[in-house]
C-alpha cells in the first residue's frame, strides 16, 4: 500500500512537471530581444512573471544569459546564483535598476542578510558583457558568467520591487511570490526543478524548496528566544525580588536553579541548531551573531558549573562568589537581548517574532520596575523596625 502510494506521488509530480514544463517552454520561446539576440534554451520562472533565457558553452564553461521581469514604474530587478542553496541570503546577484526617469543601469552585487544593501561590488565567480535594458514594462538583464566550480546545475534567485532609496534598491514584500523566487536550475538539460518542490520518496510526501532550511532557523530562533530571552531573565527576576520575601526561603532558590537550568538547557540545544545552519551554509557569515553567541555559551557554561563551587552562606569567600555570580548573570542577560536583536534583524521578515519578544521583555522589565519598589519599601521598613526593636531591647536593658 505504502509502495502504490509513493508510486501515484511520483507519478502525479511528474505529470505536474510535464504540465508545466511544456506551456512554460513555449511561452518563454515566443519572447524576442532588441538587437536579434537569440538564446538556445529559456524557461519562464513560476514567479513574478520572470523568465530567463541562456546558451551554454561547454568548451569554455560560460553561460550567455538574459533574465527579464516585468516592472511597471521605476524599480529594481534581479537574477542571481547561490552556491549555499536555493535561498536569498548568500546571492551573488546581478542587478538593474530603472530610475524615475526611465533609464536602466546594471551592476553586480552580493546579498548577505535578508535586508539587503544591493551595495555595488565584485562576484566570486567570473561577469563579462553585463548590461540591461528596459522595454515595454519589462526589464532585462544580459551577462555571461562562468558558475562557480564550472558547474551546470545551480540554485537561482530572482526579484523584482519598486522599493527605491535615492536610486538604491530598498528591499522587497516580505511575503507571497517574493518570497518564493528560487530554484535550481540545470544549464544543460532545462529543467528548472526546486520550483516544484522536492519528493520524499520514502514518505509520499511533497516539500516545498526551503522548508527545511525554514524550519531549522525557526527552531534555532524559537529555542534560543525562550531560553537565553525570557528563562534567563525570569530566573534574575525570582532570585533578586523572591528571596526578599522570607517565607520564600528556600523555594526561591530552587525556583531559581530550575528556571536557569532549564534555560541552559533549551540553550544548548539552540547552539546546536545554529551551529548546523553555520555548517550548511557554507560561506554565509554572521559574525557578530556568532561571536556573541559563542560568548554568551562560554559564560552561561561557566555560570552552570559555578554552582557546584558555591561556597556556604557564612564562609569568608562567599562574598566574591556572589559578585562573580551577579557580573556573569547580568553579563549574560544584556547578551542574549543584544544576540536575539542581532537573530532579528537576519531574519528581518519575521517582524512579528520581534514585536512579540519586545512586548514578553518589556512585562518583565515593567514587573522588575514593580518589584524593586516593592522589595526596597520592604526591605526598609523590615531595617526600621529592627532598628526600632534593639532600641527598645537597649533601653529596657
Amino acid at each position: 500500500m505504502a509502495t502504490a502510494k509513493r508510486a501515484v506521488a511520483l507519478f502525479l509530480l511528474l505529470a505536474t512537471a510535464a504540465a508545466l514544463i511544456a506551456p512554460s517552454a513555449a511561452q518563454c520561446a515566443s519572447q524576442t530581444f532588441a538587437g536579434g539576440a537569440t538564446y538556445a534554451r529559456c524557461a519562464s520562472l513560476p514567479r513574478l512573471g520572470a523568465s530567463l533565457h541562456w546558451t551554454y558553452r561547454p568548451a569554455e564553461a560560460a553561460v550567455d544569459v538574459a533574465f527579464r521581469a516585468p516592472l511597471a514604474s521605476s524599480g529594481w530587478v534581479a537574477w542571481g546564483l547561490n552556491p549555499a542553496g536555493a535561498r536569498m541570503v548568500g546571492t551573488q546577484a546581478l542587478v538593474a535598476v530603472v530610475d524615475g526617469a526611465g533609464s536602466v543601469a546594471a551592476f553586480q552585487s552580493r546579498i548577505d542578510s535578508y535586508r539587503p544593501s544591493m551595495q555595488r561590488g565584485e562576484l566570486s565567480f567570473n561577469v563579462s558583457r553585463l548590461s540591461a535594458a528596459v522595454s515595454g514594462g519589462v526589464v532585462s538583464v544580459f551577462a555571461t558568467i562562468r558558475p562557480p566550480n564550472n558547474a551546470t546545475r545551480v540554485s537561482h534567485v530572482w526579484q523584482a520591487s519598486t522599493a527605491l532609496a535615492s536610486g538604491v534598491p530598498a528591499g522587497h514584500p516580505p511575503s507571497g511570490d517574493n518570497v518564493l523566487s528560487l530554484g535550481t536550475l540545470d544549464f544543460l538539460s532545462g529543467d528548472n526543478v526546486l520550483s516544484l518542490g522536492t519528493l520524499d520518496f520514502l514518505s509520499g510526501d511533497s516539500v516545498a524548496s526551503g522548508t527545511n532550511v525554514n524550519r531549522r532557523r525557526n527552531v534555532h530562533g524559537i529555542l534560543n528566544g525562550v531560553s537565553w530571552g525570557v528563562l534567563m531573565p525570569l530566573g534574575v527576576v525570582i532570585a533578586r525580588y523572591v528571596r526578599v520575601f522570607e517565607s520564600a526561603d528556600p523555594a526561591w532558590f530552587y525556583l531559581h536553579v530550575a528556571c536557569q537550568c532549564s534555560a541552559y538547557v533549551l540553550g544548548v540545544a539552540g547552539w546546536g541548531t545554529g551551529l548546523k545552519l553555520g555548517s550548511d551554509s557554507q560561506g554565509i557569515q554572521y559574525s557578530k551573531h556568532r561571536v556573541i553567541g559563542i560568548v554568551l555559551f562560554s559564560l552561561a557554561t561557566l555560570q552552570v558549573f559555578a554552582l557546584f563551587l558555591r561556597p556556604n552562606k557564612d564562609h569568608k569567600r562567599r562574598i566574591y562568589w556572589n559578585v562573580y555570580h551577579h557580573l556573569v548573570g547580568y553579563s549574560i542577560i544584556v547578551l542574549s537581548v543584544i544576540n536575539i536583536f542581532e537573530g532579528f534583524e537576519i531574519l528581518d521578515r519575521e517582524k512579528n517574532w520581534r514585536t512579540a519578544y519586545i512586548g514578553v521583555i518589556s512585562a518583565i522589565a515593567g514587573v522588575a520596575v514593580i518589584l524593586e519598589v516593592l522589595t526596597w519599601f520592604i526591605v526598609i521598613r523590615r531595617r526600621r523596625s529592627t532598628a526600632a526593636r534593639k532600641g527598645t531591647n537597649n533601653g529596657t536593658a
